[in-house]
């Protein structure tokens, strides 16, 4: 498998969150000797799926170039706790400040990586997709749906100017489903999704009959799901959406509909569990 590309603004946000941080400078760090050098290893105290090395090593790079990090996991790869993710070695007084920023996208990512392993492992053998959702930490949309891809499953849209999602509202201010759905065609760009929620299965009938090749099903019951499938037939594609979670989501995969999204992936995580610690000597 291809290595999955990193986001374009990788270096910003680590640059943000380093200046977040550090402000005028490390008070604390200057406690160390200034010509002082170290080597630190970083461990995963719980099985993860490691994700954000790429935004480590950048927060090393951005406060000393000189730090070196050789990592002993790839990326992607599934861990057991107690693991030896990586090894730091430069100016104390650089890695000192830099560990926080570095472990924070590297626990945040992880998280989400892992959940996201999760439930995709939890629908194999089926043909659903697991997606994400515009429900991530405000600055780190790019770096969580990385995770996302990390973790095995897919991006939904990054955000309101990259596709369109055509929500109850959205059908009431229009005038209705066909109206909507010719408004969105009339105003999207070439390759730009399209794609629009209905709650009921006459809703359904009307979106496929005005055209939709995405149809979002929200908050349908298992049952009702699998007959949103077999009215379908194949006419559309067809999501999966609202309070699925792990202990349901094969449940609603076996349905047969082709996406799931998830909102747990990005937005209920809980970080992983890394420390990081100066070896003695």
């Amino acid at each position: 498998m291809s290595p999955i590309p990193v986001p374009p603004n990788l270096q910003t946000v680590v640059s943000n969150a380093l200046a977040e941080d550090i402000g005028s400078g490390d008070l604390t760090a200057g406690l160390v000797p200034a010509a002082s050098r170290a080597t630190a290893t970083v461990t995963a105290r719980e099985a993860c799926v490691v994700c954000g090395t790429p935004y480590f090593n950048e927060a090393m790079r951005q406060v000393d170039q000189e730090t070196r990090v050789t990592w002993h996991v790839s990326e992607g790869a599934l861990v057991a706790a107690q693991t030896k993710l990586c090894t730091i070695t430069g100016m104390a007084r650089a890695l000192l400040t830099t560990e926080r920023v570095a472990i924070n996208f590297l626990q945040t990512l992880s998280a989400t990586a892992t959940v996201t392993r999760r439930h995709v492992d939890a629908v194999a053998g089926t043909r659903a997709k697991v997606v994400d959702t515009r429900k991530t930490i405000p600055g780190l949309r790019l770096a969580q749906k990385y995770a996302v891809r990390v973790g095995g499953g897919a991006n939904h849209r990054i955000g309101l100017f990259d596709g369109i999602l055509i929500k109850e509202n959205h059908i009431m201010a229009a005038g209705g489903i066909a109206p909507a759905l010719a408004a969105a065609r009339a105003q999207a760009r070439g390759g730009t999704m399209i794609q629009i929620e209905v709650e009921t299965l006459a809703q359904l009938e009307a979106a496929i009959a005005a055209g939709a090749n995405l149809i979002l099903l929200d908050n349908f019951t298992p049952e009702r799901m699998a007959e949103a499938v077999r009215l379908t037939a194949g006419r559309a594609e067809l999501e999966a959406s609202g309070g699925i979670n792990l202990d349901t989501i094969r449940t609603y995969a076996q349905t047969g509909v082709d996406r799931i999204s998830v909102g747990t992936l990005t937005k209920d995580i809980k970080a992983i569990d890394l420390s990081m610690r100066f070896q003695a000597g």
